[in-house]
């Protein structure tokens, strides 16, 4: 995909074609300064993408990490998924090396799945920033650009460097109510209505909002 100006971003719903990747409604990727579509230039070592698809649909591999991206996710230029927990380079063993076959057919595997990569919803992760194999990033959370995380990022948070915690975006009260409200599985019409106090930071009126219009 060819991106013609830095305004411009792509769909990542109607795009991805690995079936290992999830993505929900309205979280896109914004590639102009690398000039890649999301697949191509952001997600590494990941089975069932291009080079890999036909091997995947073989079977051989059996189930293997997926990256799972929510809602409203905003992914700059740049940013990448290291999927690499299925390549099979075991840093508890006294070696790294994937030995394989050249060294005997009874040489154990190294495959050790990390666990699947999950970018939950509203999250805003910056240009070139660098999300290893396993990590859980919460709702609302921001990662700043260059970012290495190497671990669990908590919802609301705003992360930079190697996995430093900058602050909290909102109050734990605040983030208790956005954590209830959920507003990011509310229809079109009901976040129309409220897009003056989303476009905000009043989180209380959006819970007011909320406990009237949305709350069964």
């Amino acid at each position: 995909m060819q991106f013609e100006t830095w305004f411009e971003s792509q769909k990542l719903k109607e795009t991805i074609t690995n079936p290992n990747i999830e993505v929900g409604d309205y979280s896109y990727y914004s590639g102009y300064y690398h000039d890649k579509s999301f697949e191509d230039q952001a997600v590494r070592y990941l089975l069932g993408d291009k080079p890999t698809k036909e091997v995947w649909q073989s079977g051989m591999f059996g189930e293997v990490d997926k990256l799972i991206i929510g809602k409203f996710c905003s992914i700059a230029s740049g940013a990448t998924f290291m999927m690499a927990g299925n390549q099979g380079h075991r840093i508890d063993w006294i070696s790294t090396f994937p030995f394989g076959n050249d060294f005997g057919e009874d040489v154990p595997s190294g495959f050790k799945r990390a666990g699947d990569t999950v970018i939950s919803n509203d999250v805003w992760i910056g240009s070139e920033a660098m999300i290893m194999p396993g990590v859980k990033i919460g709702n609302g959370a921001v990662i700043g650009s260059r970012a290495v995380i190497t671990k669990d990022v908590e919802p609301y948070s705003v992360v930079v460097a190697n996995n430093h915690v900058v602050k909290q975006r909102f109050t734990v009260k605040q983030i208790e109510m956005l954590t209830e409200m959920q507003w990011w599985n509310w229809s079109e019409l009901q976040l129309k209505q409220a897009m003056q106090v989303m476009c905000s930071g009043d989180v209380e009126q959006l819970y007011t909002y909320y406990l009237e219009y949305i709350k069964e």
